[in-house]
């Protein structure tokens, strides 16, 4: 669909692939409807793209309501908020379990099932859930997380068969390790040399093409990154052993020490 004249609504709206996002639609002539926690964050953004900022915490169901309340009639979902969710799935307490699957699961479903109905009503509209290549492949020190971002693989692959005779797109987006923002970078985790990055554009380019060409999946990630998420697929045993020599277990261990504060 033509992002012209569209409206967005947009979550995740706080961060920086959130920034680049907004951004980027804003661009290509959308106009925003942000969210996120911090409103002091979003109302500067959206005073920057000429959109409209409503502070929601999506960990709370009243709040998700009101958000639908709030953006009844927007033509494109981009559901990017998420929870990093990482480390030793048993040093996880319940509640930040009901947390992450509250934040990274269960908001962007029902955003999608109540918003991608009036969608279907009026016979067109786009829905983008932001997965992550952790969606594709888990490994040690991500359970929590990955079982949010593989939940949203399965359901937007069938969600776009249940909207796609209704006239409404459904992608899923894979980011890989982001360089310059979002969960990685504020981790402060380090990479072993080979293994490549992104950036909060390329995302933001990823989610128009996600939206302008109707892709059902896009990785956003370097060959090598698409190609272990692949591995893991088809391999899972393999990739694993592959992950461990090429310090998984420390990366995942530095990513759980600089979230461990953000569950």
């Amino acid at each position: 669909m033509e992002l012209r004249d569209s409206s967005v609504l947009l979550t995740g709206a706080t961060g920086g692939i959130g920034h680049a996002i907004a951004r980027r639609l804003h661009a290509a002539g959308a106009s925003l409807v942000l969210t996120g926690r911090r409103a002091d964050v979003l109302e500067p953004l959206a005073a920057e793209v000429g959109g409209r900022a409503t502070a929601v915490d999506l960990s709370r169901r009243d709040e998700v309501d009101r958000l639908l309340a709030e953006a009844a009639d927007v033509d494109v979902l981009v559901a990017n908020a998420a929870l990093p969710a990482s480390g030793d799935a048993l040093e996880f307490s319940v509640e930040q379990i009901d947390r992450a699957l509250e934040v990274n699961l269960r908001a962007p479903m029902i955003l999608a099932r109540v918003l991608g109905e009036r969608m279907a009503a009026r016979g067109h509209g786009h829905i983008v859930l932001i997965s992550s290549l952790s969606g594709k492949s888990g490994q040690a020190a991500s359970a929590i997380y990955s079982a949010t971002k593989f939940g949203l693989r399965g359901f937007g692959q069938g969600l776009r068969g249940d909207l796609a005779p209704r006239g409404v797109g459904v992608s899923v987006v894979f980011p890989g390790f982001i360089s310059d923002a979002g969960m990685f970078h504020d981790s402060g985790a380090s990479l072993p040399k080979g293994v490549g990055t992104s950036t909060t554009q390329e995302v933001a380019a990823g989610v128009e093409r996600a939206i302008v060409a109707d892709k059902g999946e896009l990785d956003v990630a370097p060959v090598g990154m698409r190609a272990g998420a692949t591995l893991a697929q088809v391999a899972p045993a393999l990739s694993a052993r592959v992950a461990k020599r090429l310090g998984g277990d420390r990366i995942a261990a530095d990513l759980a020490r600089g979230q461990a504060d953000k569950r």
